[in-house]
């Protein structure tokens, strides 16, 4: 897990992003040092929950197993998996993440509604490593 990136708490599970005080720019990941707006003239940034949901804006097939660093067992056969451009519409962003286990292609479309999910990234007998997933909530707009 990247500290700071998500949170799990009252509201569920959610990405944490950062909000300029003086722009109102949304920022993910988070920023905390300075707004990333170039015209603006800099403001607190303040830690906000971003949408659960949001709507598939692309949508494509992991078929190869990333090189280092990237985590996975060699010995293991190569699962792929679906990564998703989602937009949030009240942030007017597009966060991407891995489909949630079971996800494919051939599920998705763009414009359909979306939810984050908590996925695992990695474990090993020590560590579980955690991450999101996007995951279809069955609205098509």
């Amino acid at each position: 897990m990247v500290a700071g990136w998500f949170t799990e708490d009252g509201d569920g599970f959610r990405l944490l992003g950062t909000r300029c005080s003086a722009c109102a720019s949304v920022f993910f990941p988070r920023e905390d040092v300075h707004c990333r707006n170039p015209g603006c003239p800099g403001g607190g940034l303040d830690e906000v929950p971003l949408s659960p949901r949001g709507r598939v804006w692309s949508y494509t097939d992991g078929r190869y197993r990333p090189p280092s660093p990237y985590v996975t067992d060699p010995e293991l056969p190569w699962e792929p998996y679906a990564l998703i451009a989602v937009e949030l519409e009240s942030e007017r962003m597009v966060v991407l993440g891995q489909g949630a286990p079971g996800v494919t292609v051939a599920d998705l479309a763009v414009g359909m509604e979306v939810e984050i999910v908590p996925g695992v990234l990695h474990e090993d007998a020590e560590t579980t490593w955690t991450t999101w997933h996007w995951r279809p909530t069955g609205a098509v707009r």
